[in-house]
């Protein structure tokens, strides 16, 4: 499903990565390891919810290429950003909506590789796209995680 998403905010921690030999599962382990074994979230101020965001953004390429990989919370401007974490504006556009069902982290990992096999009709922007990890996420084999993917619209 297409939709329009405004430009919004995010304040979190990042790793750049590559999909190549699937890197990135272990980079994206580690990441989430750190975000909770020291309490990142607690850290953010000025968030606007409790969803997680994860964000892939800084695309050298497409899918392939290395990119940067942040993980945060939504904020309502990037004044207050903490030591050791980075904040970014996300920009507007129009993304592809995709919902991720099942027991996490797997379900997302098997949404993404369905993605990756669509890739070329999907007419992927590679500017950001991102994962929302909201109420639903964490339901064992029920949860649910949206993902989003900016997309060139014709």
């Amino acid at each position: 499903m297409e939709t329009h998403i405004d430009s919004f905010y995010v304040v979190g921690i990042a790793i750049q990565s590559t999909n190549e030999g699937e890197k990135s599962v272990a980079d994206m382990g580690k990441l989430w390891g750190r975000f909770y074994s020291e309490g990142i979230s607690k850290k953010i101020p000025n968030k606007e919810s409790e969803a997680i965001y994860s964000i892939f953004m800084d695309y050298e390429s497409d899918y392939t290429g290395k990119y940067t990989a942040l993980i945060g919370h939504k904020v309502q401007s990037l004044e207050k950003i903490p030591e050791g974490m980075i904040g970014r504006e996300i920009i507007g556009c129009t993304y592809q909506k995709f919902i991720s069902k099942g027991k996490m982290p797997d379900a997302i990992v098997d949404t993404w590789k369905e993605i990756w096999k669509k890739d070329a009709e999907l007419n992927r922007k590679y500017r950001n796209d991102f994962e929302v990890y909201g109420d639903k996420s964490d339901q064992g084999e029920n949860s649910e995680v949206e993902i989003y993917l900016s997309i060139n619209k014709p």
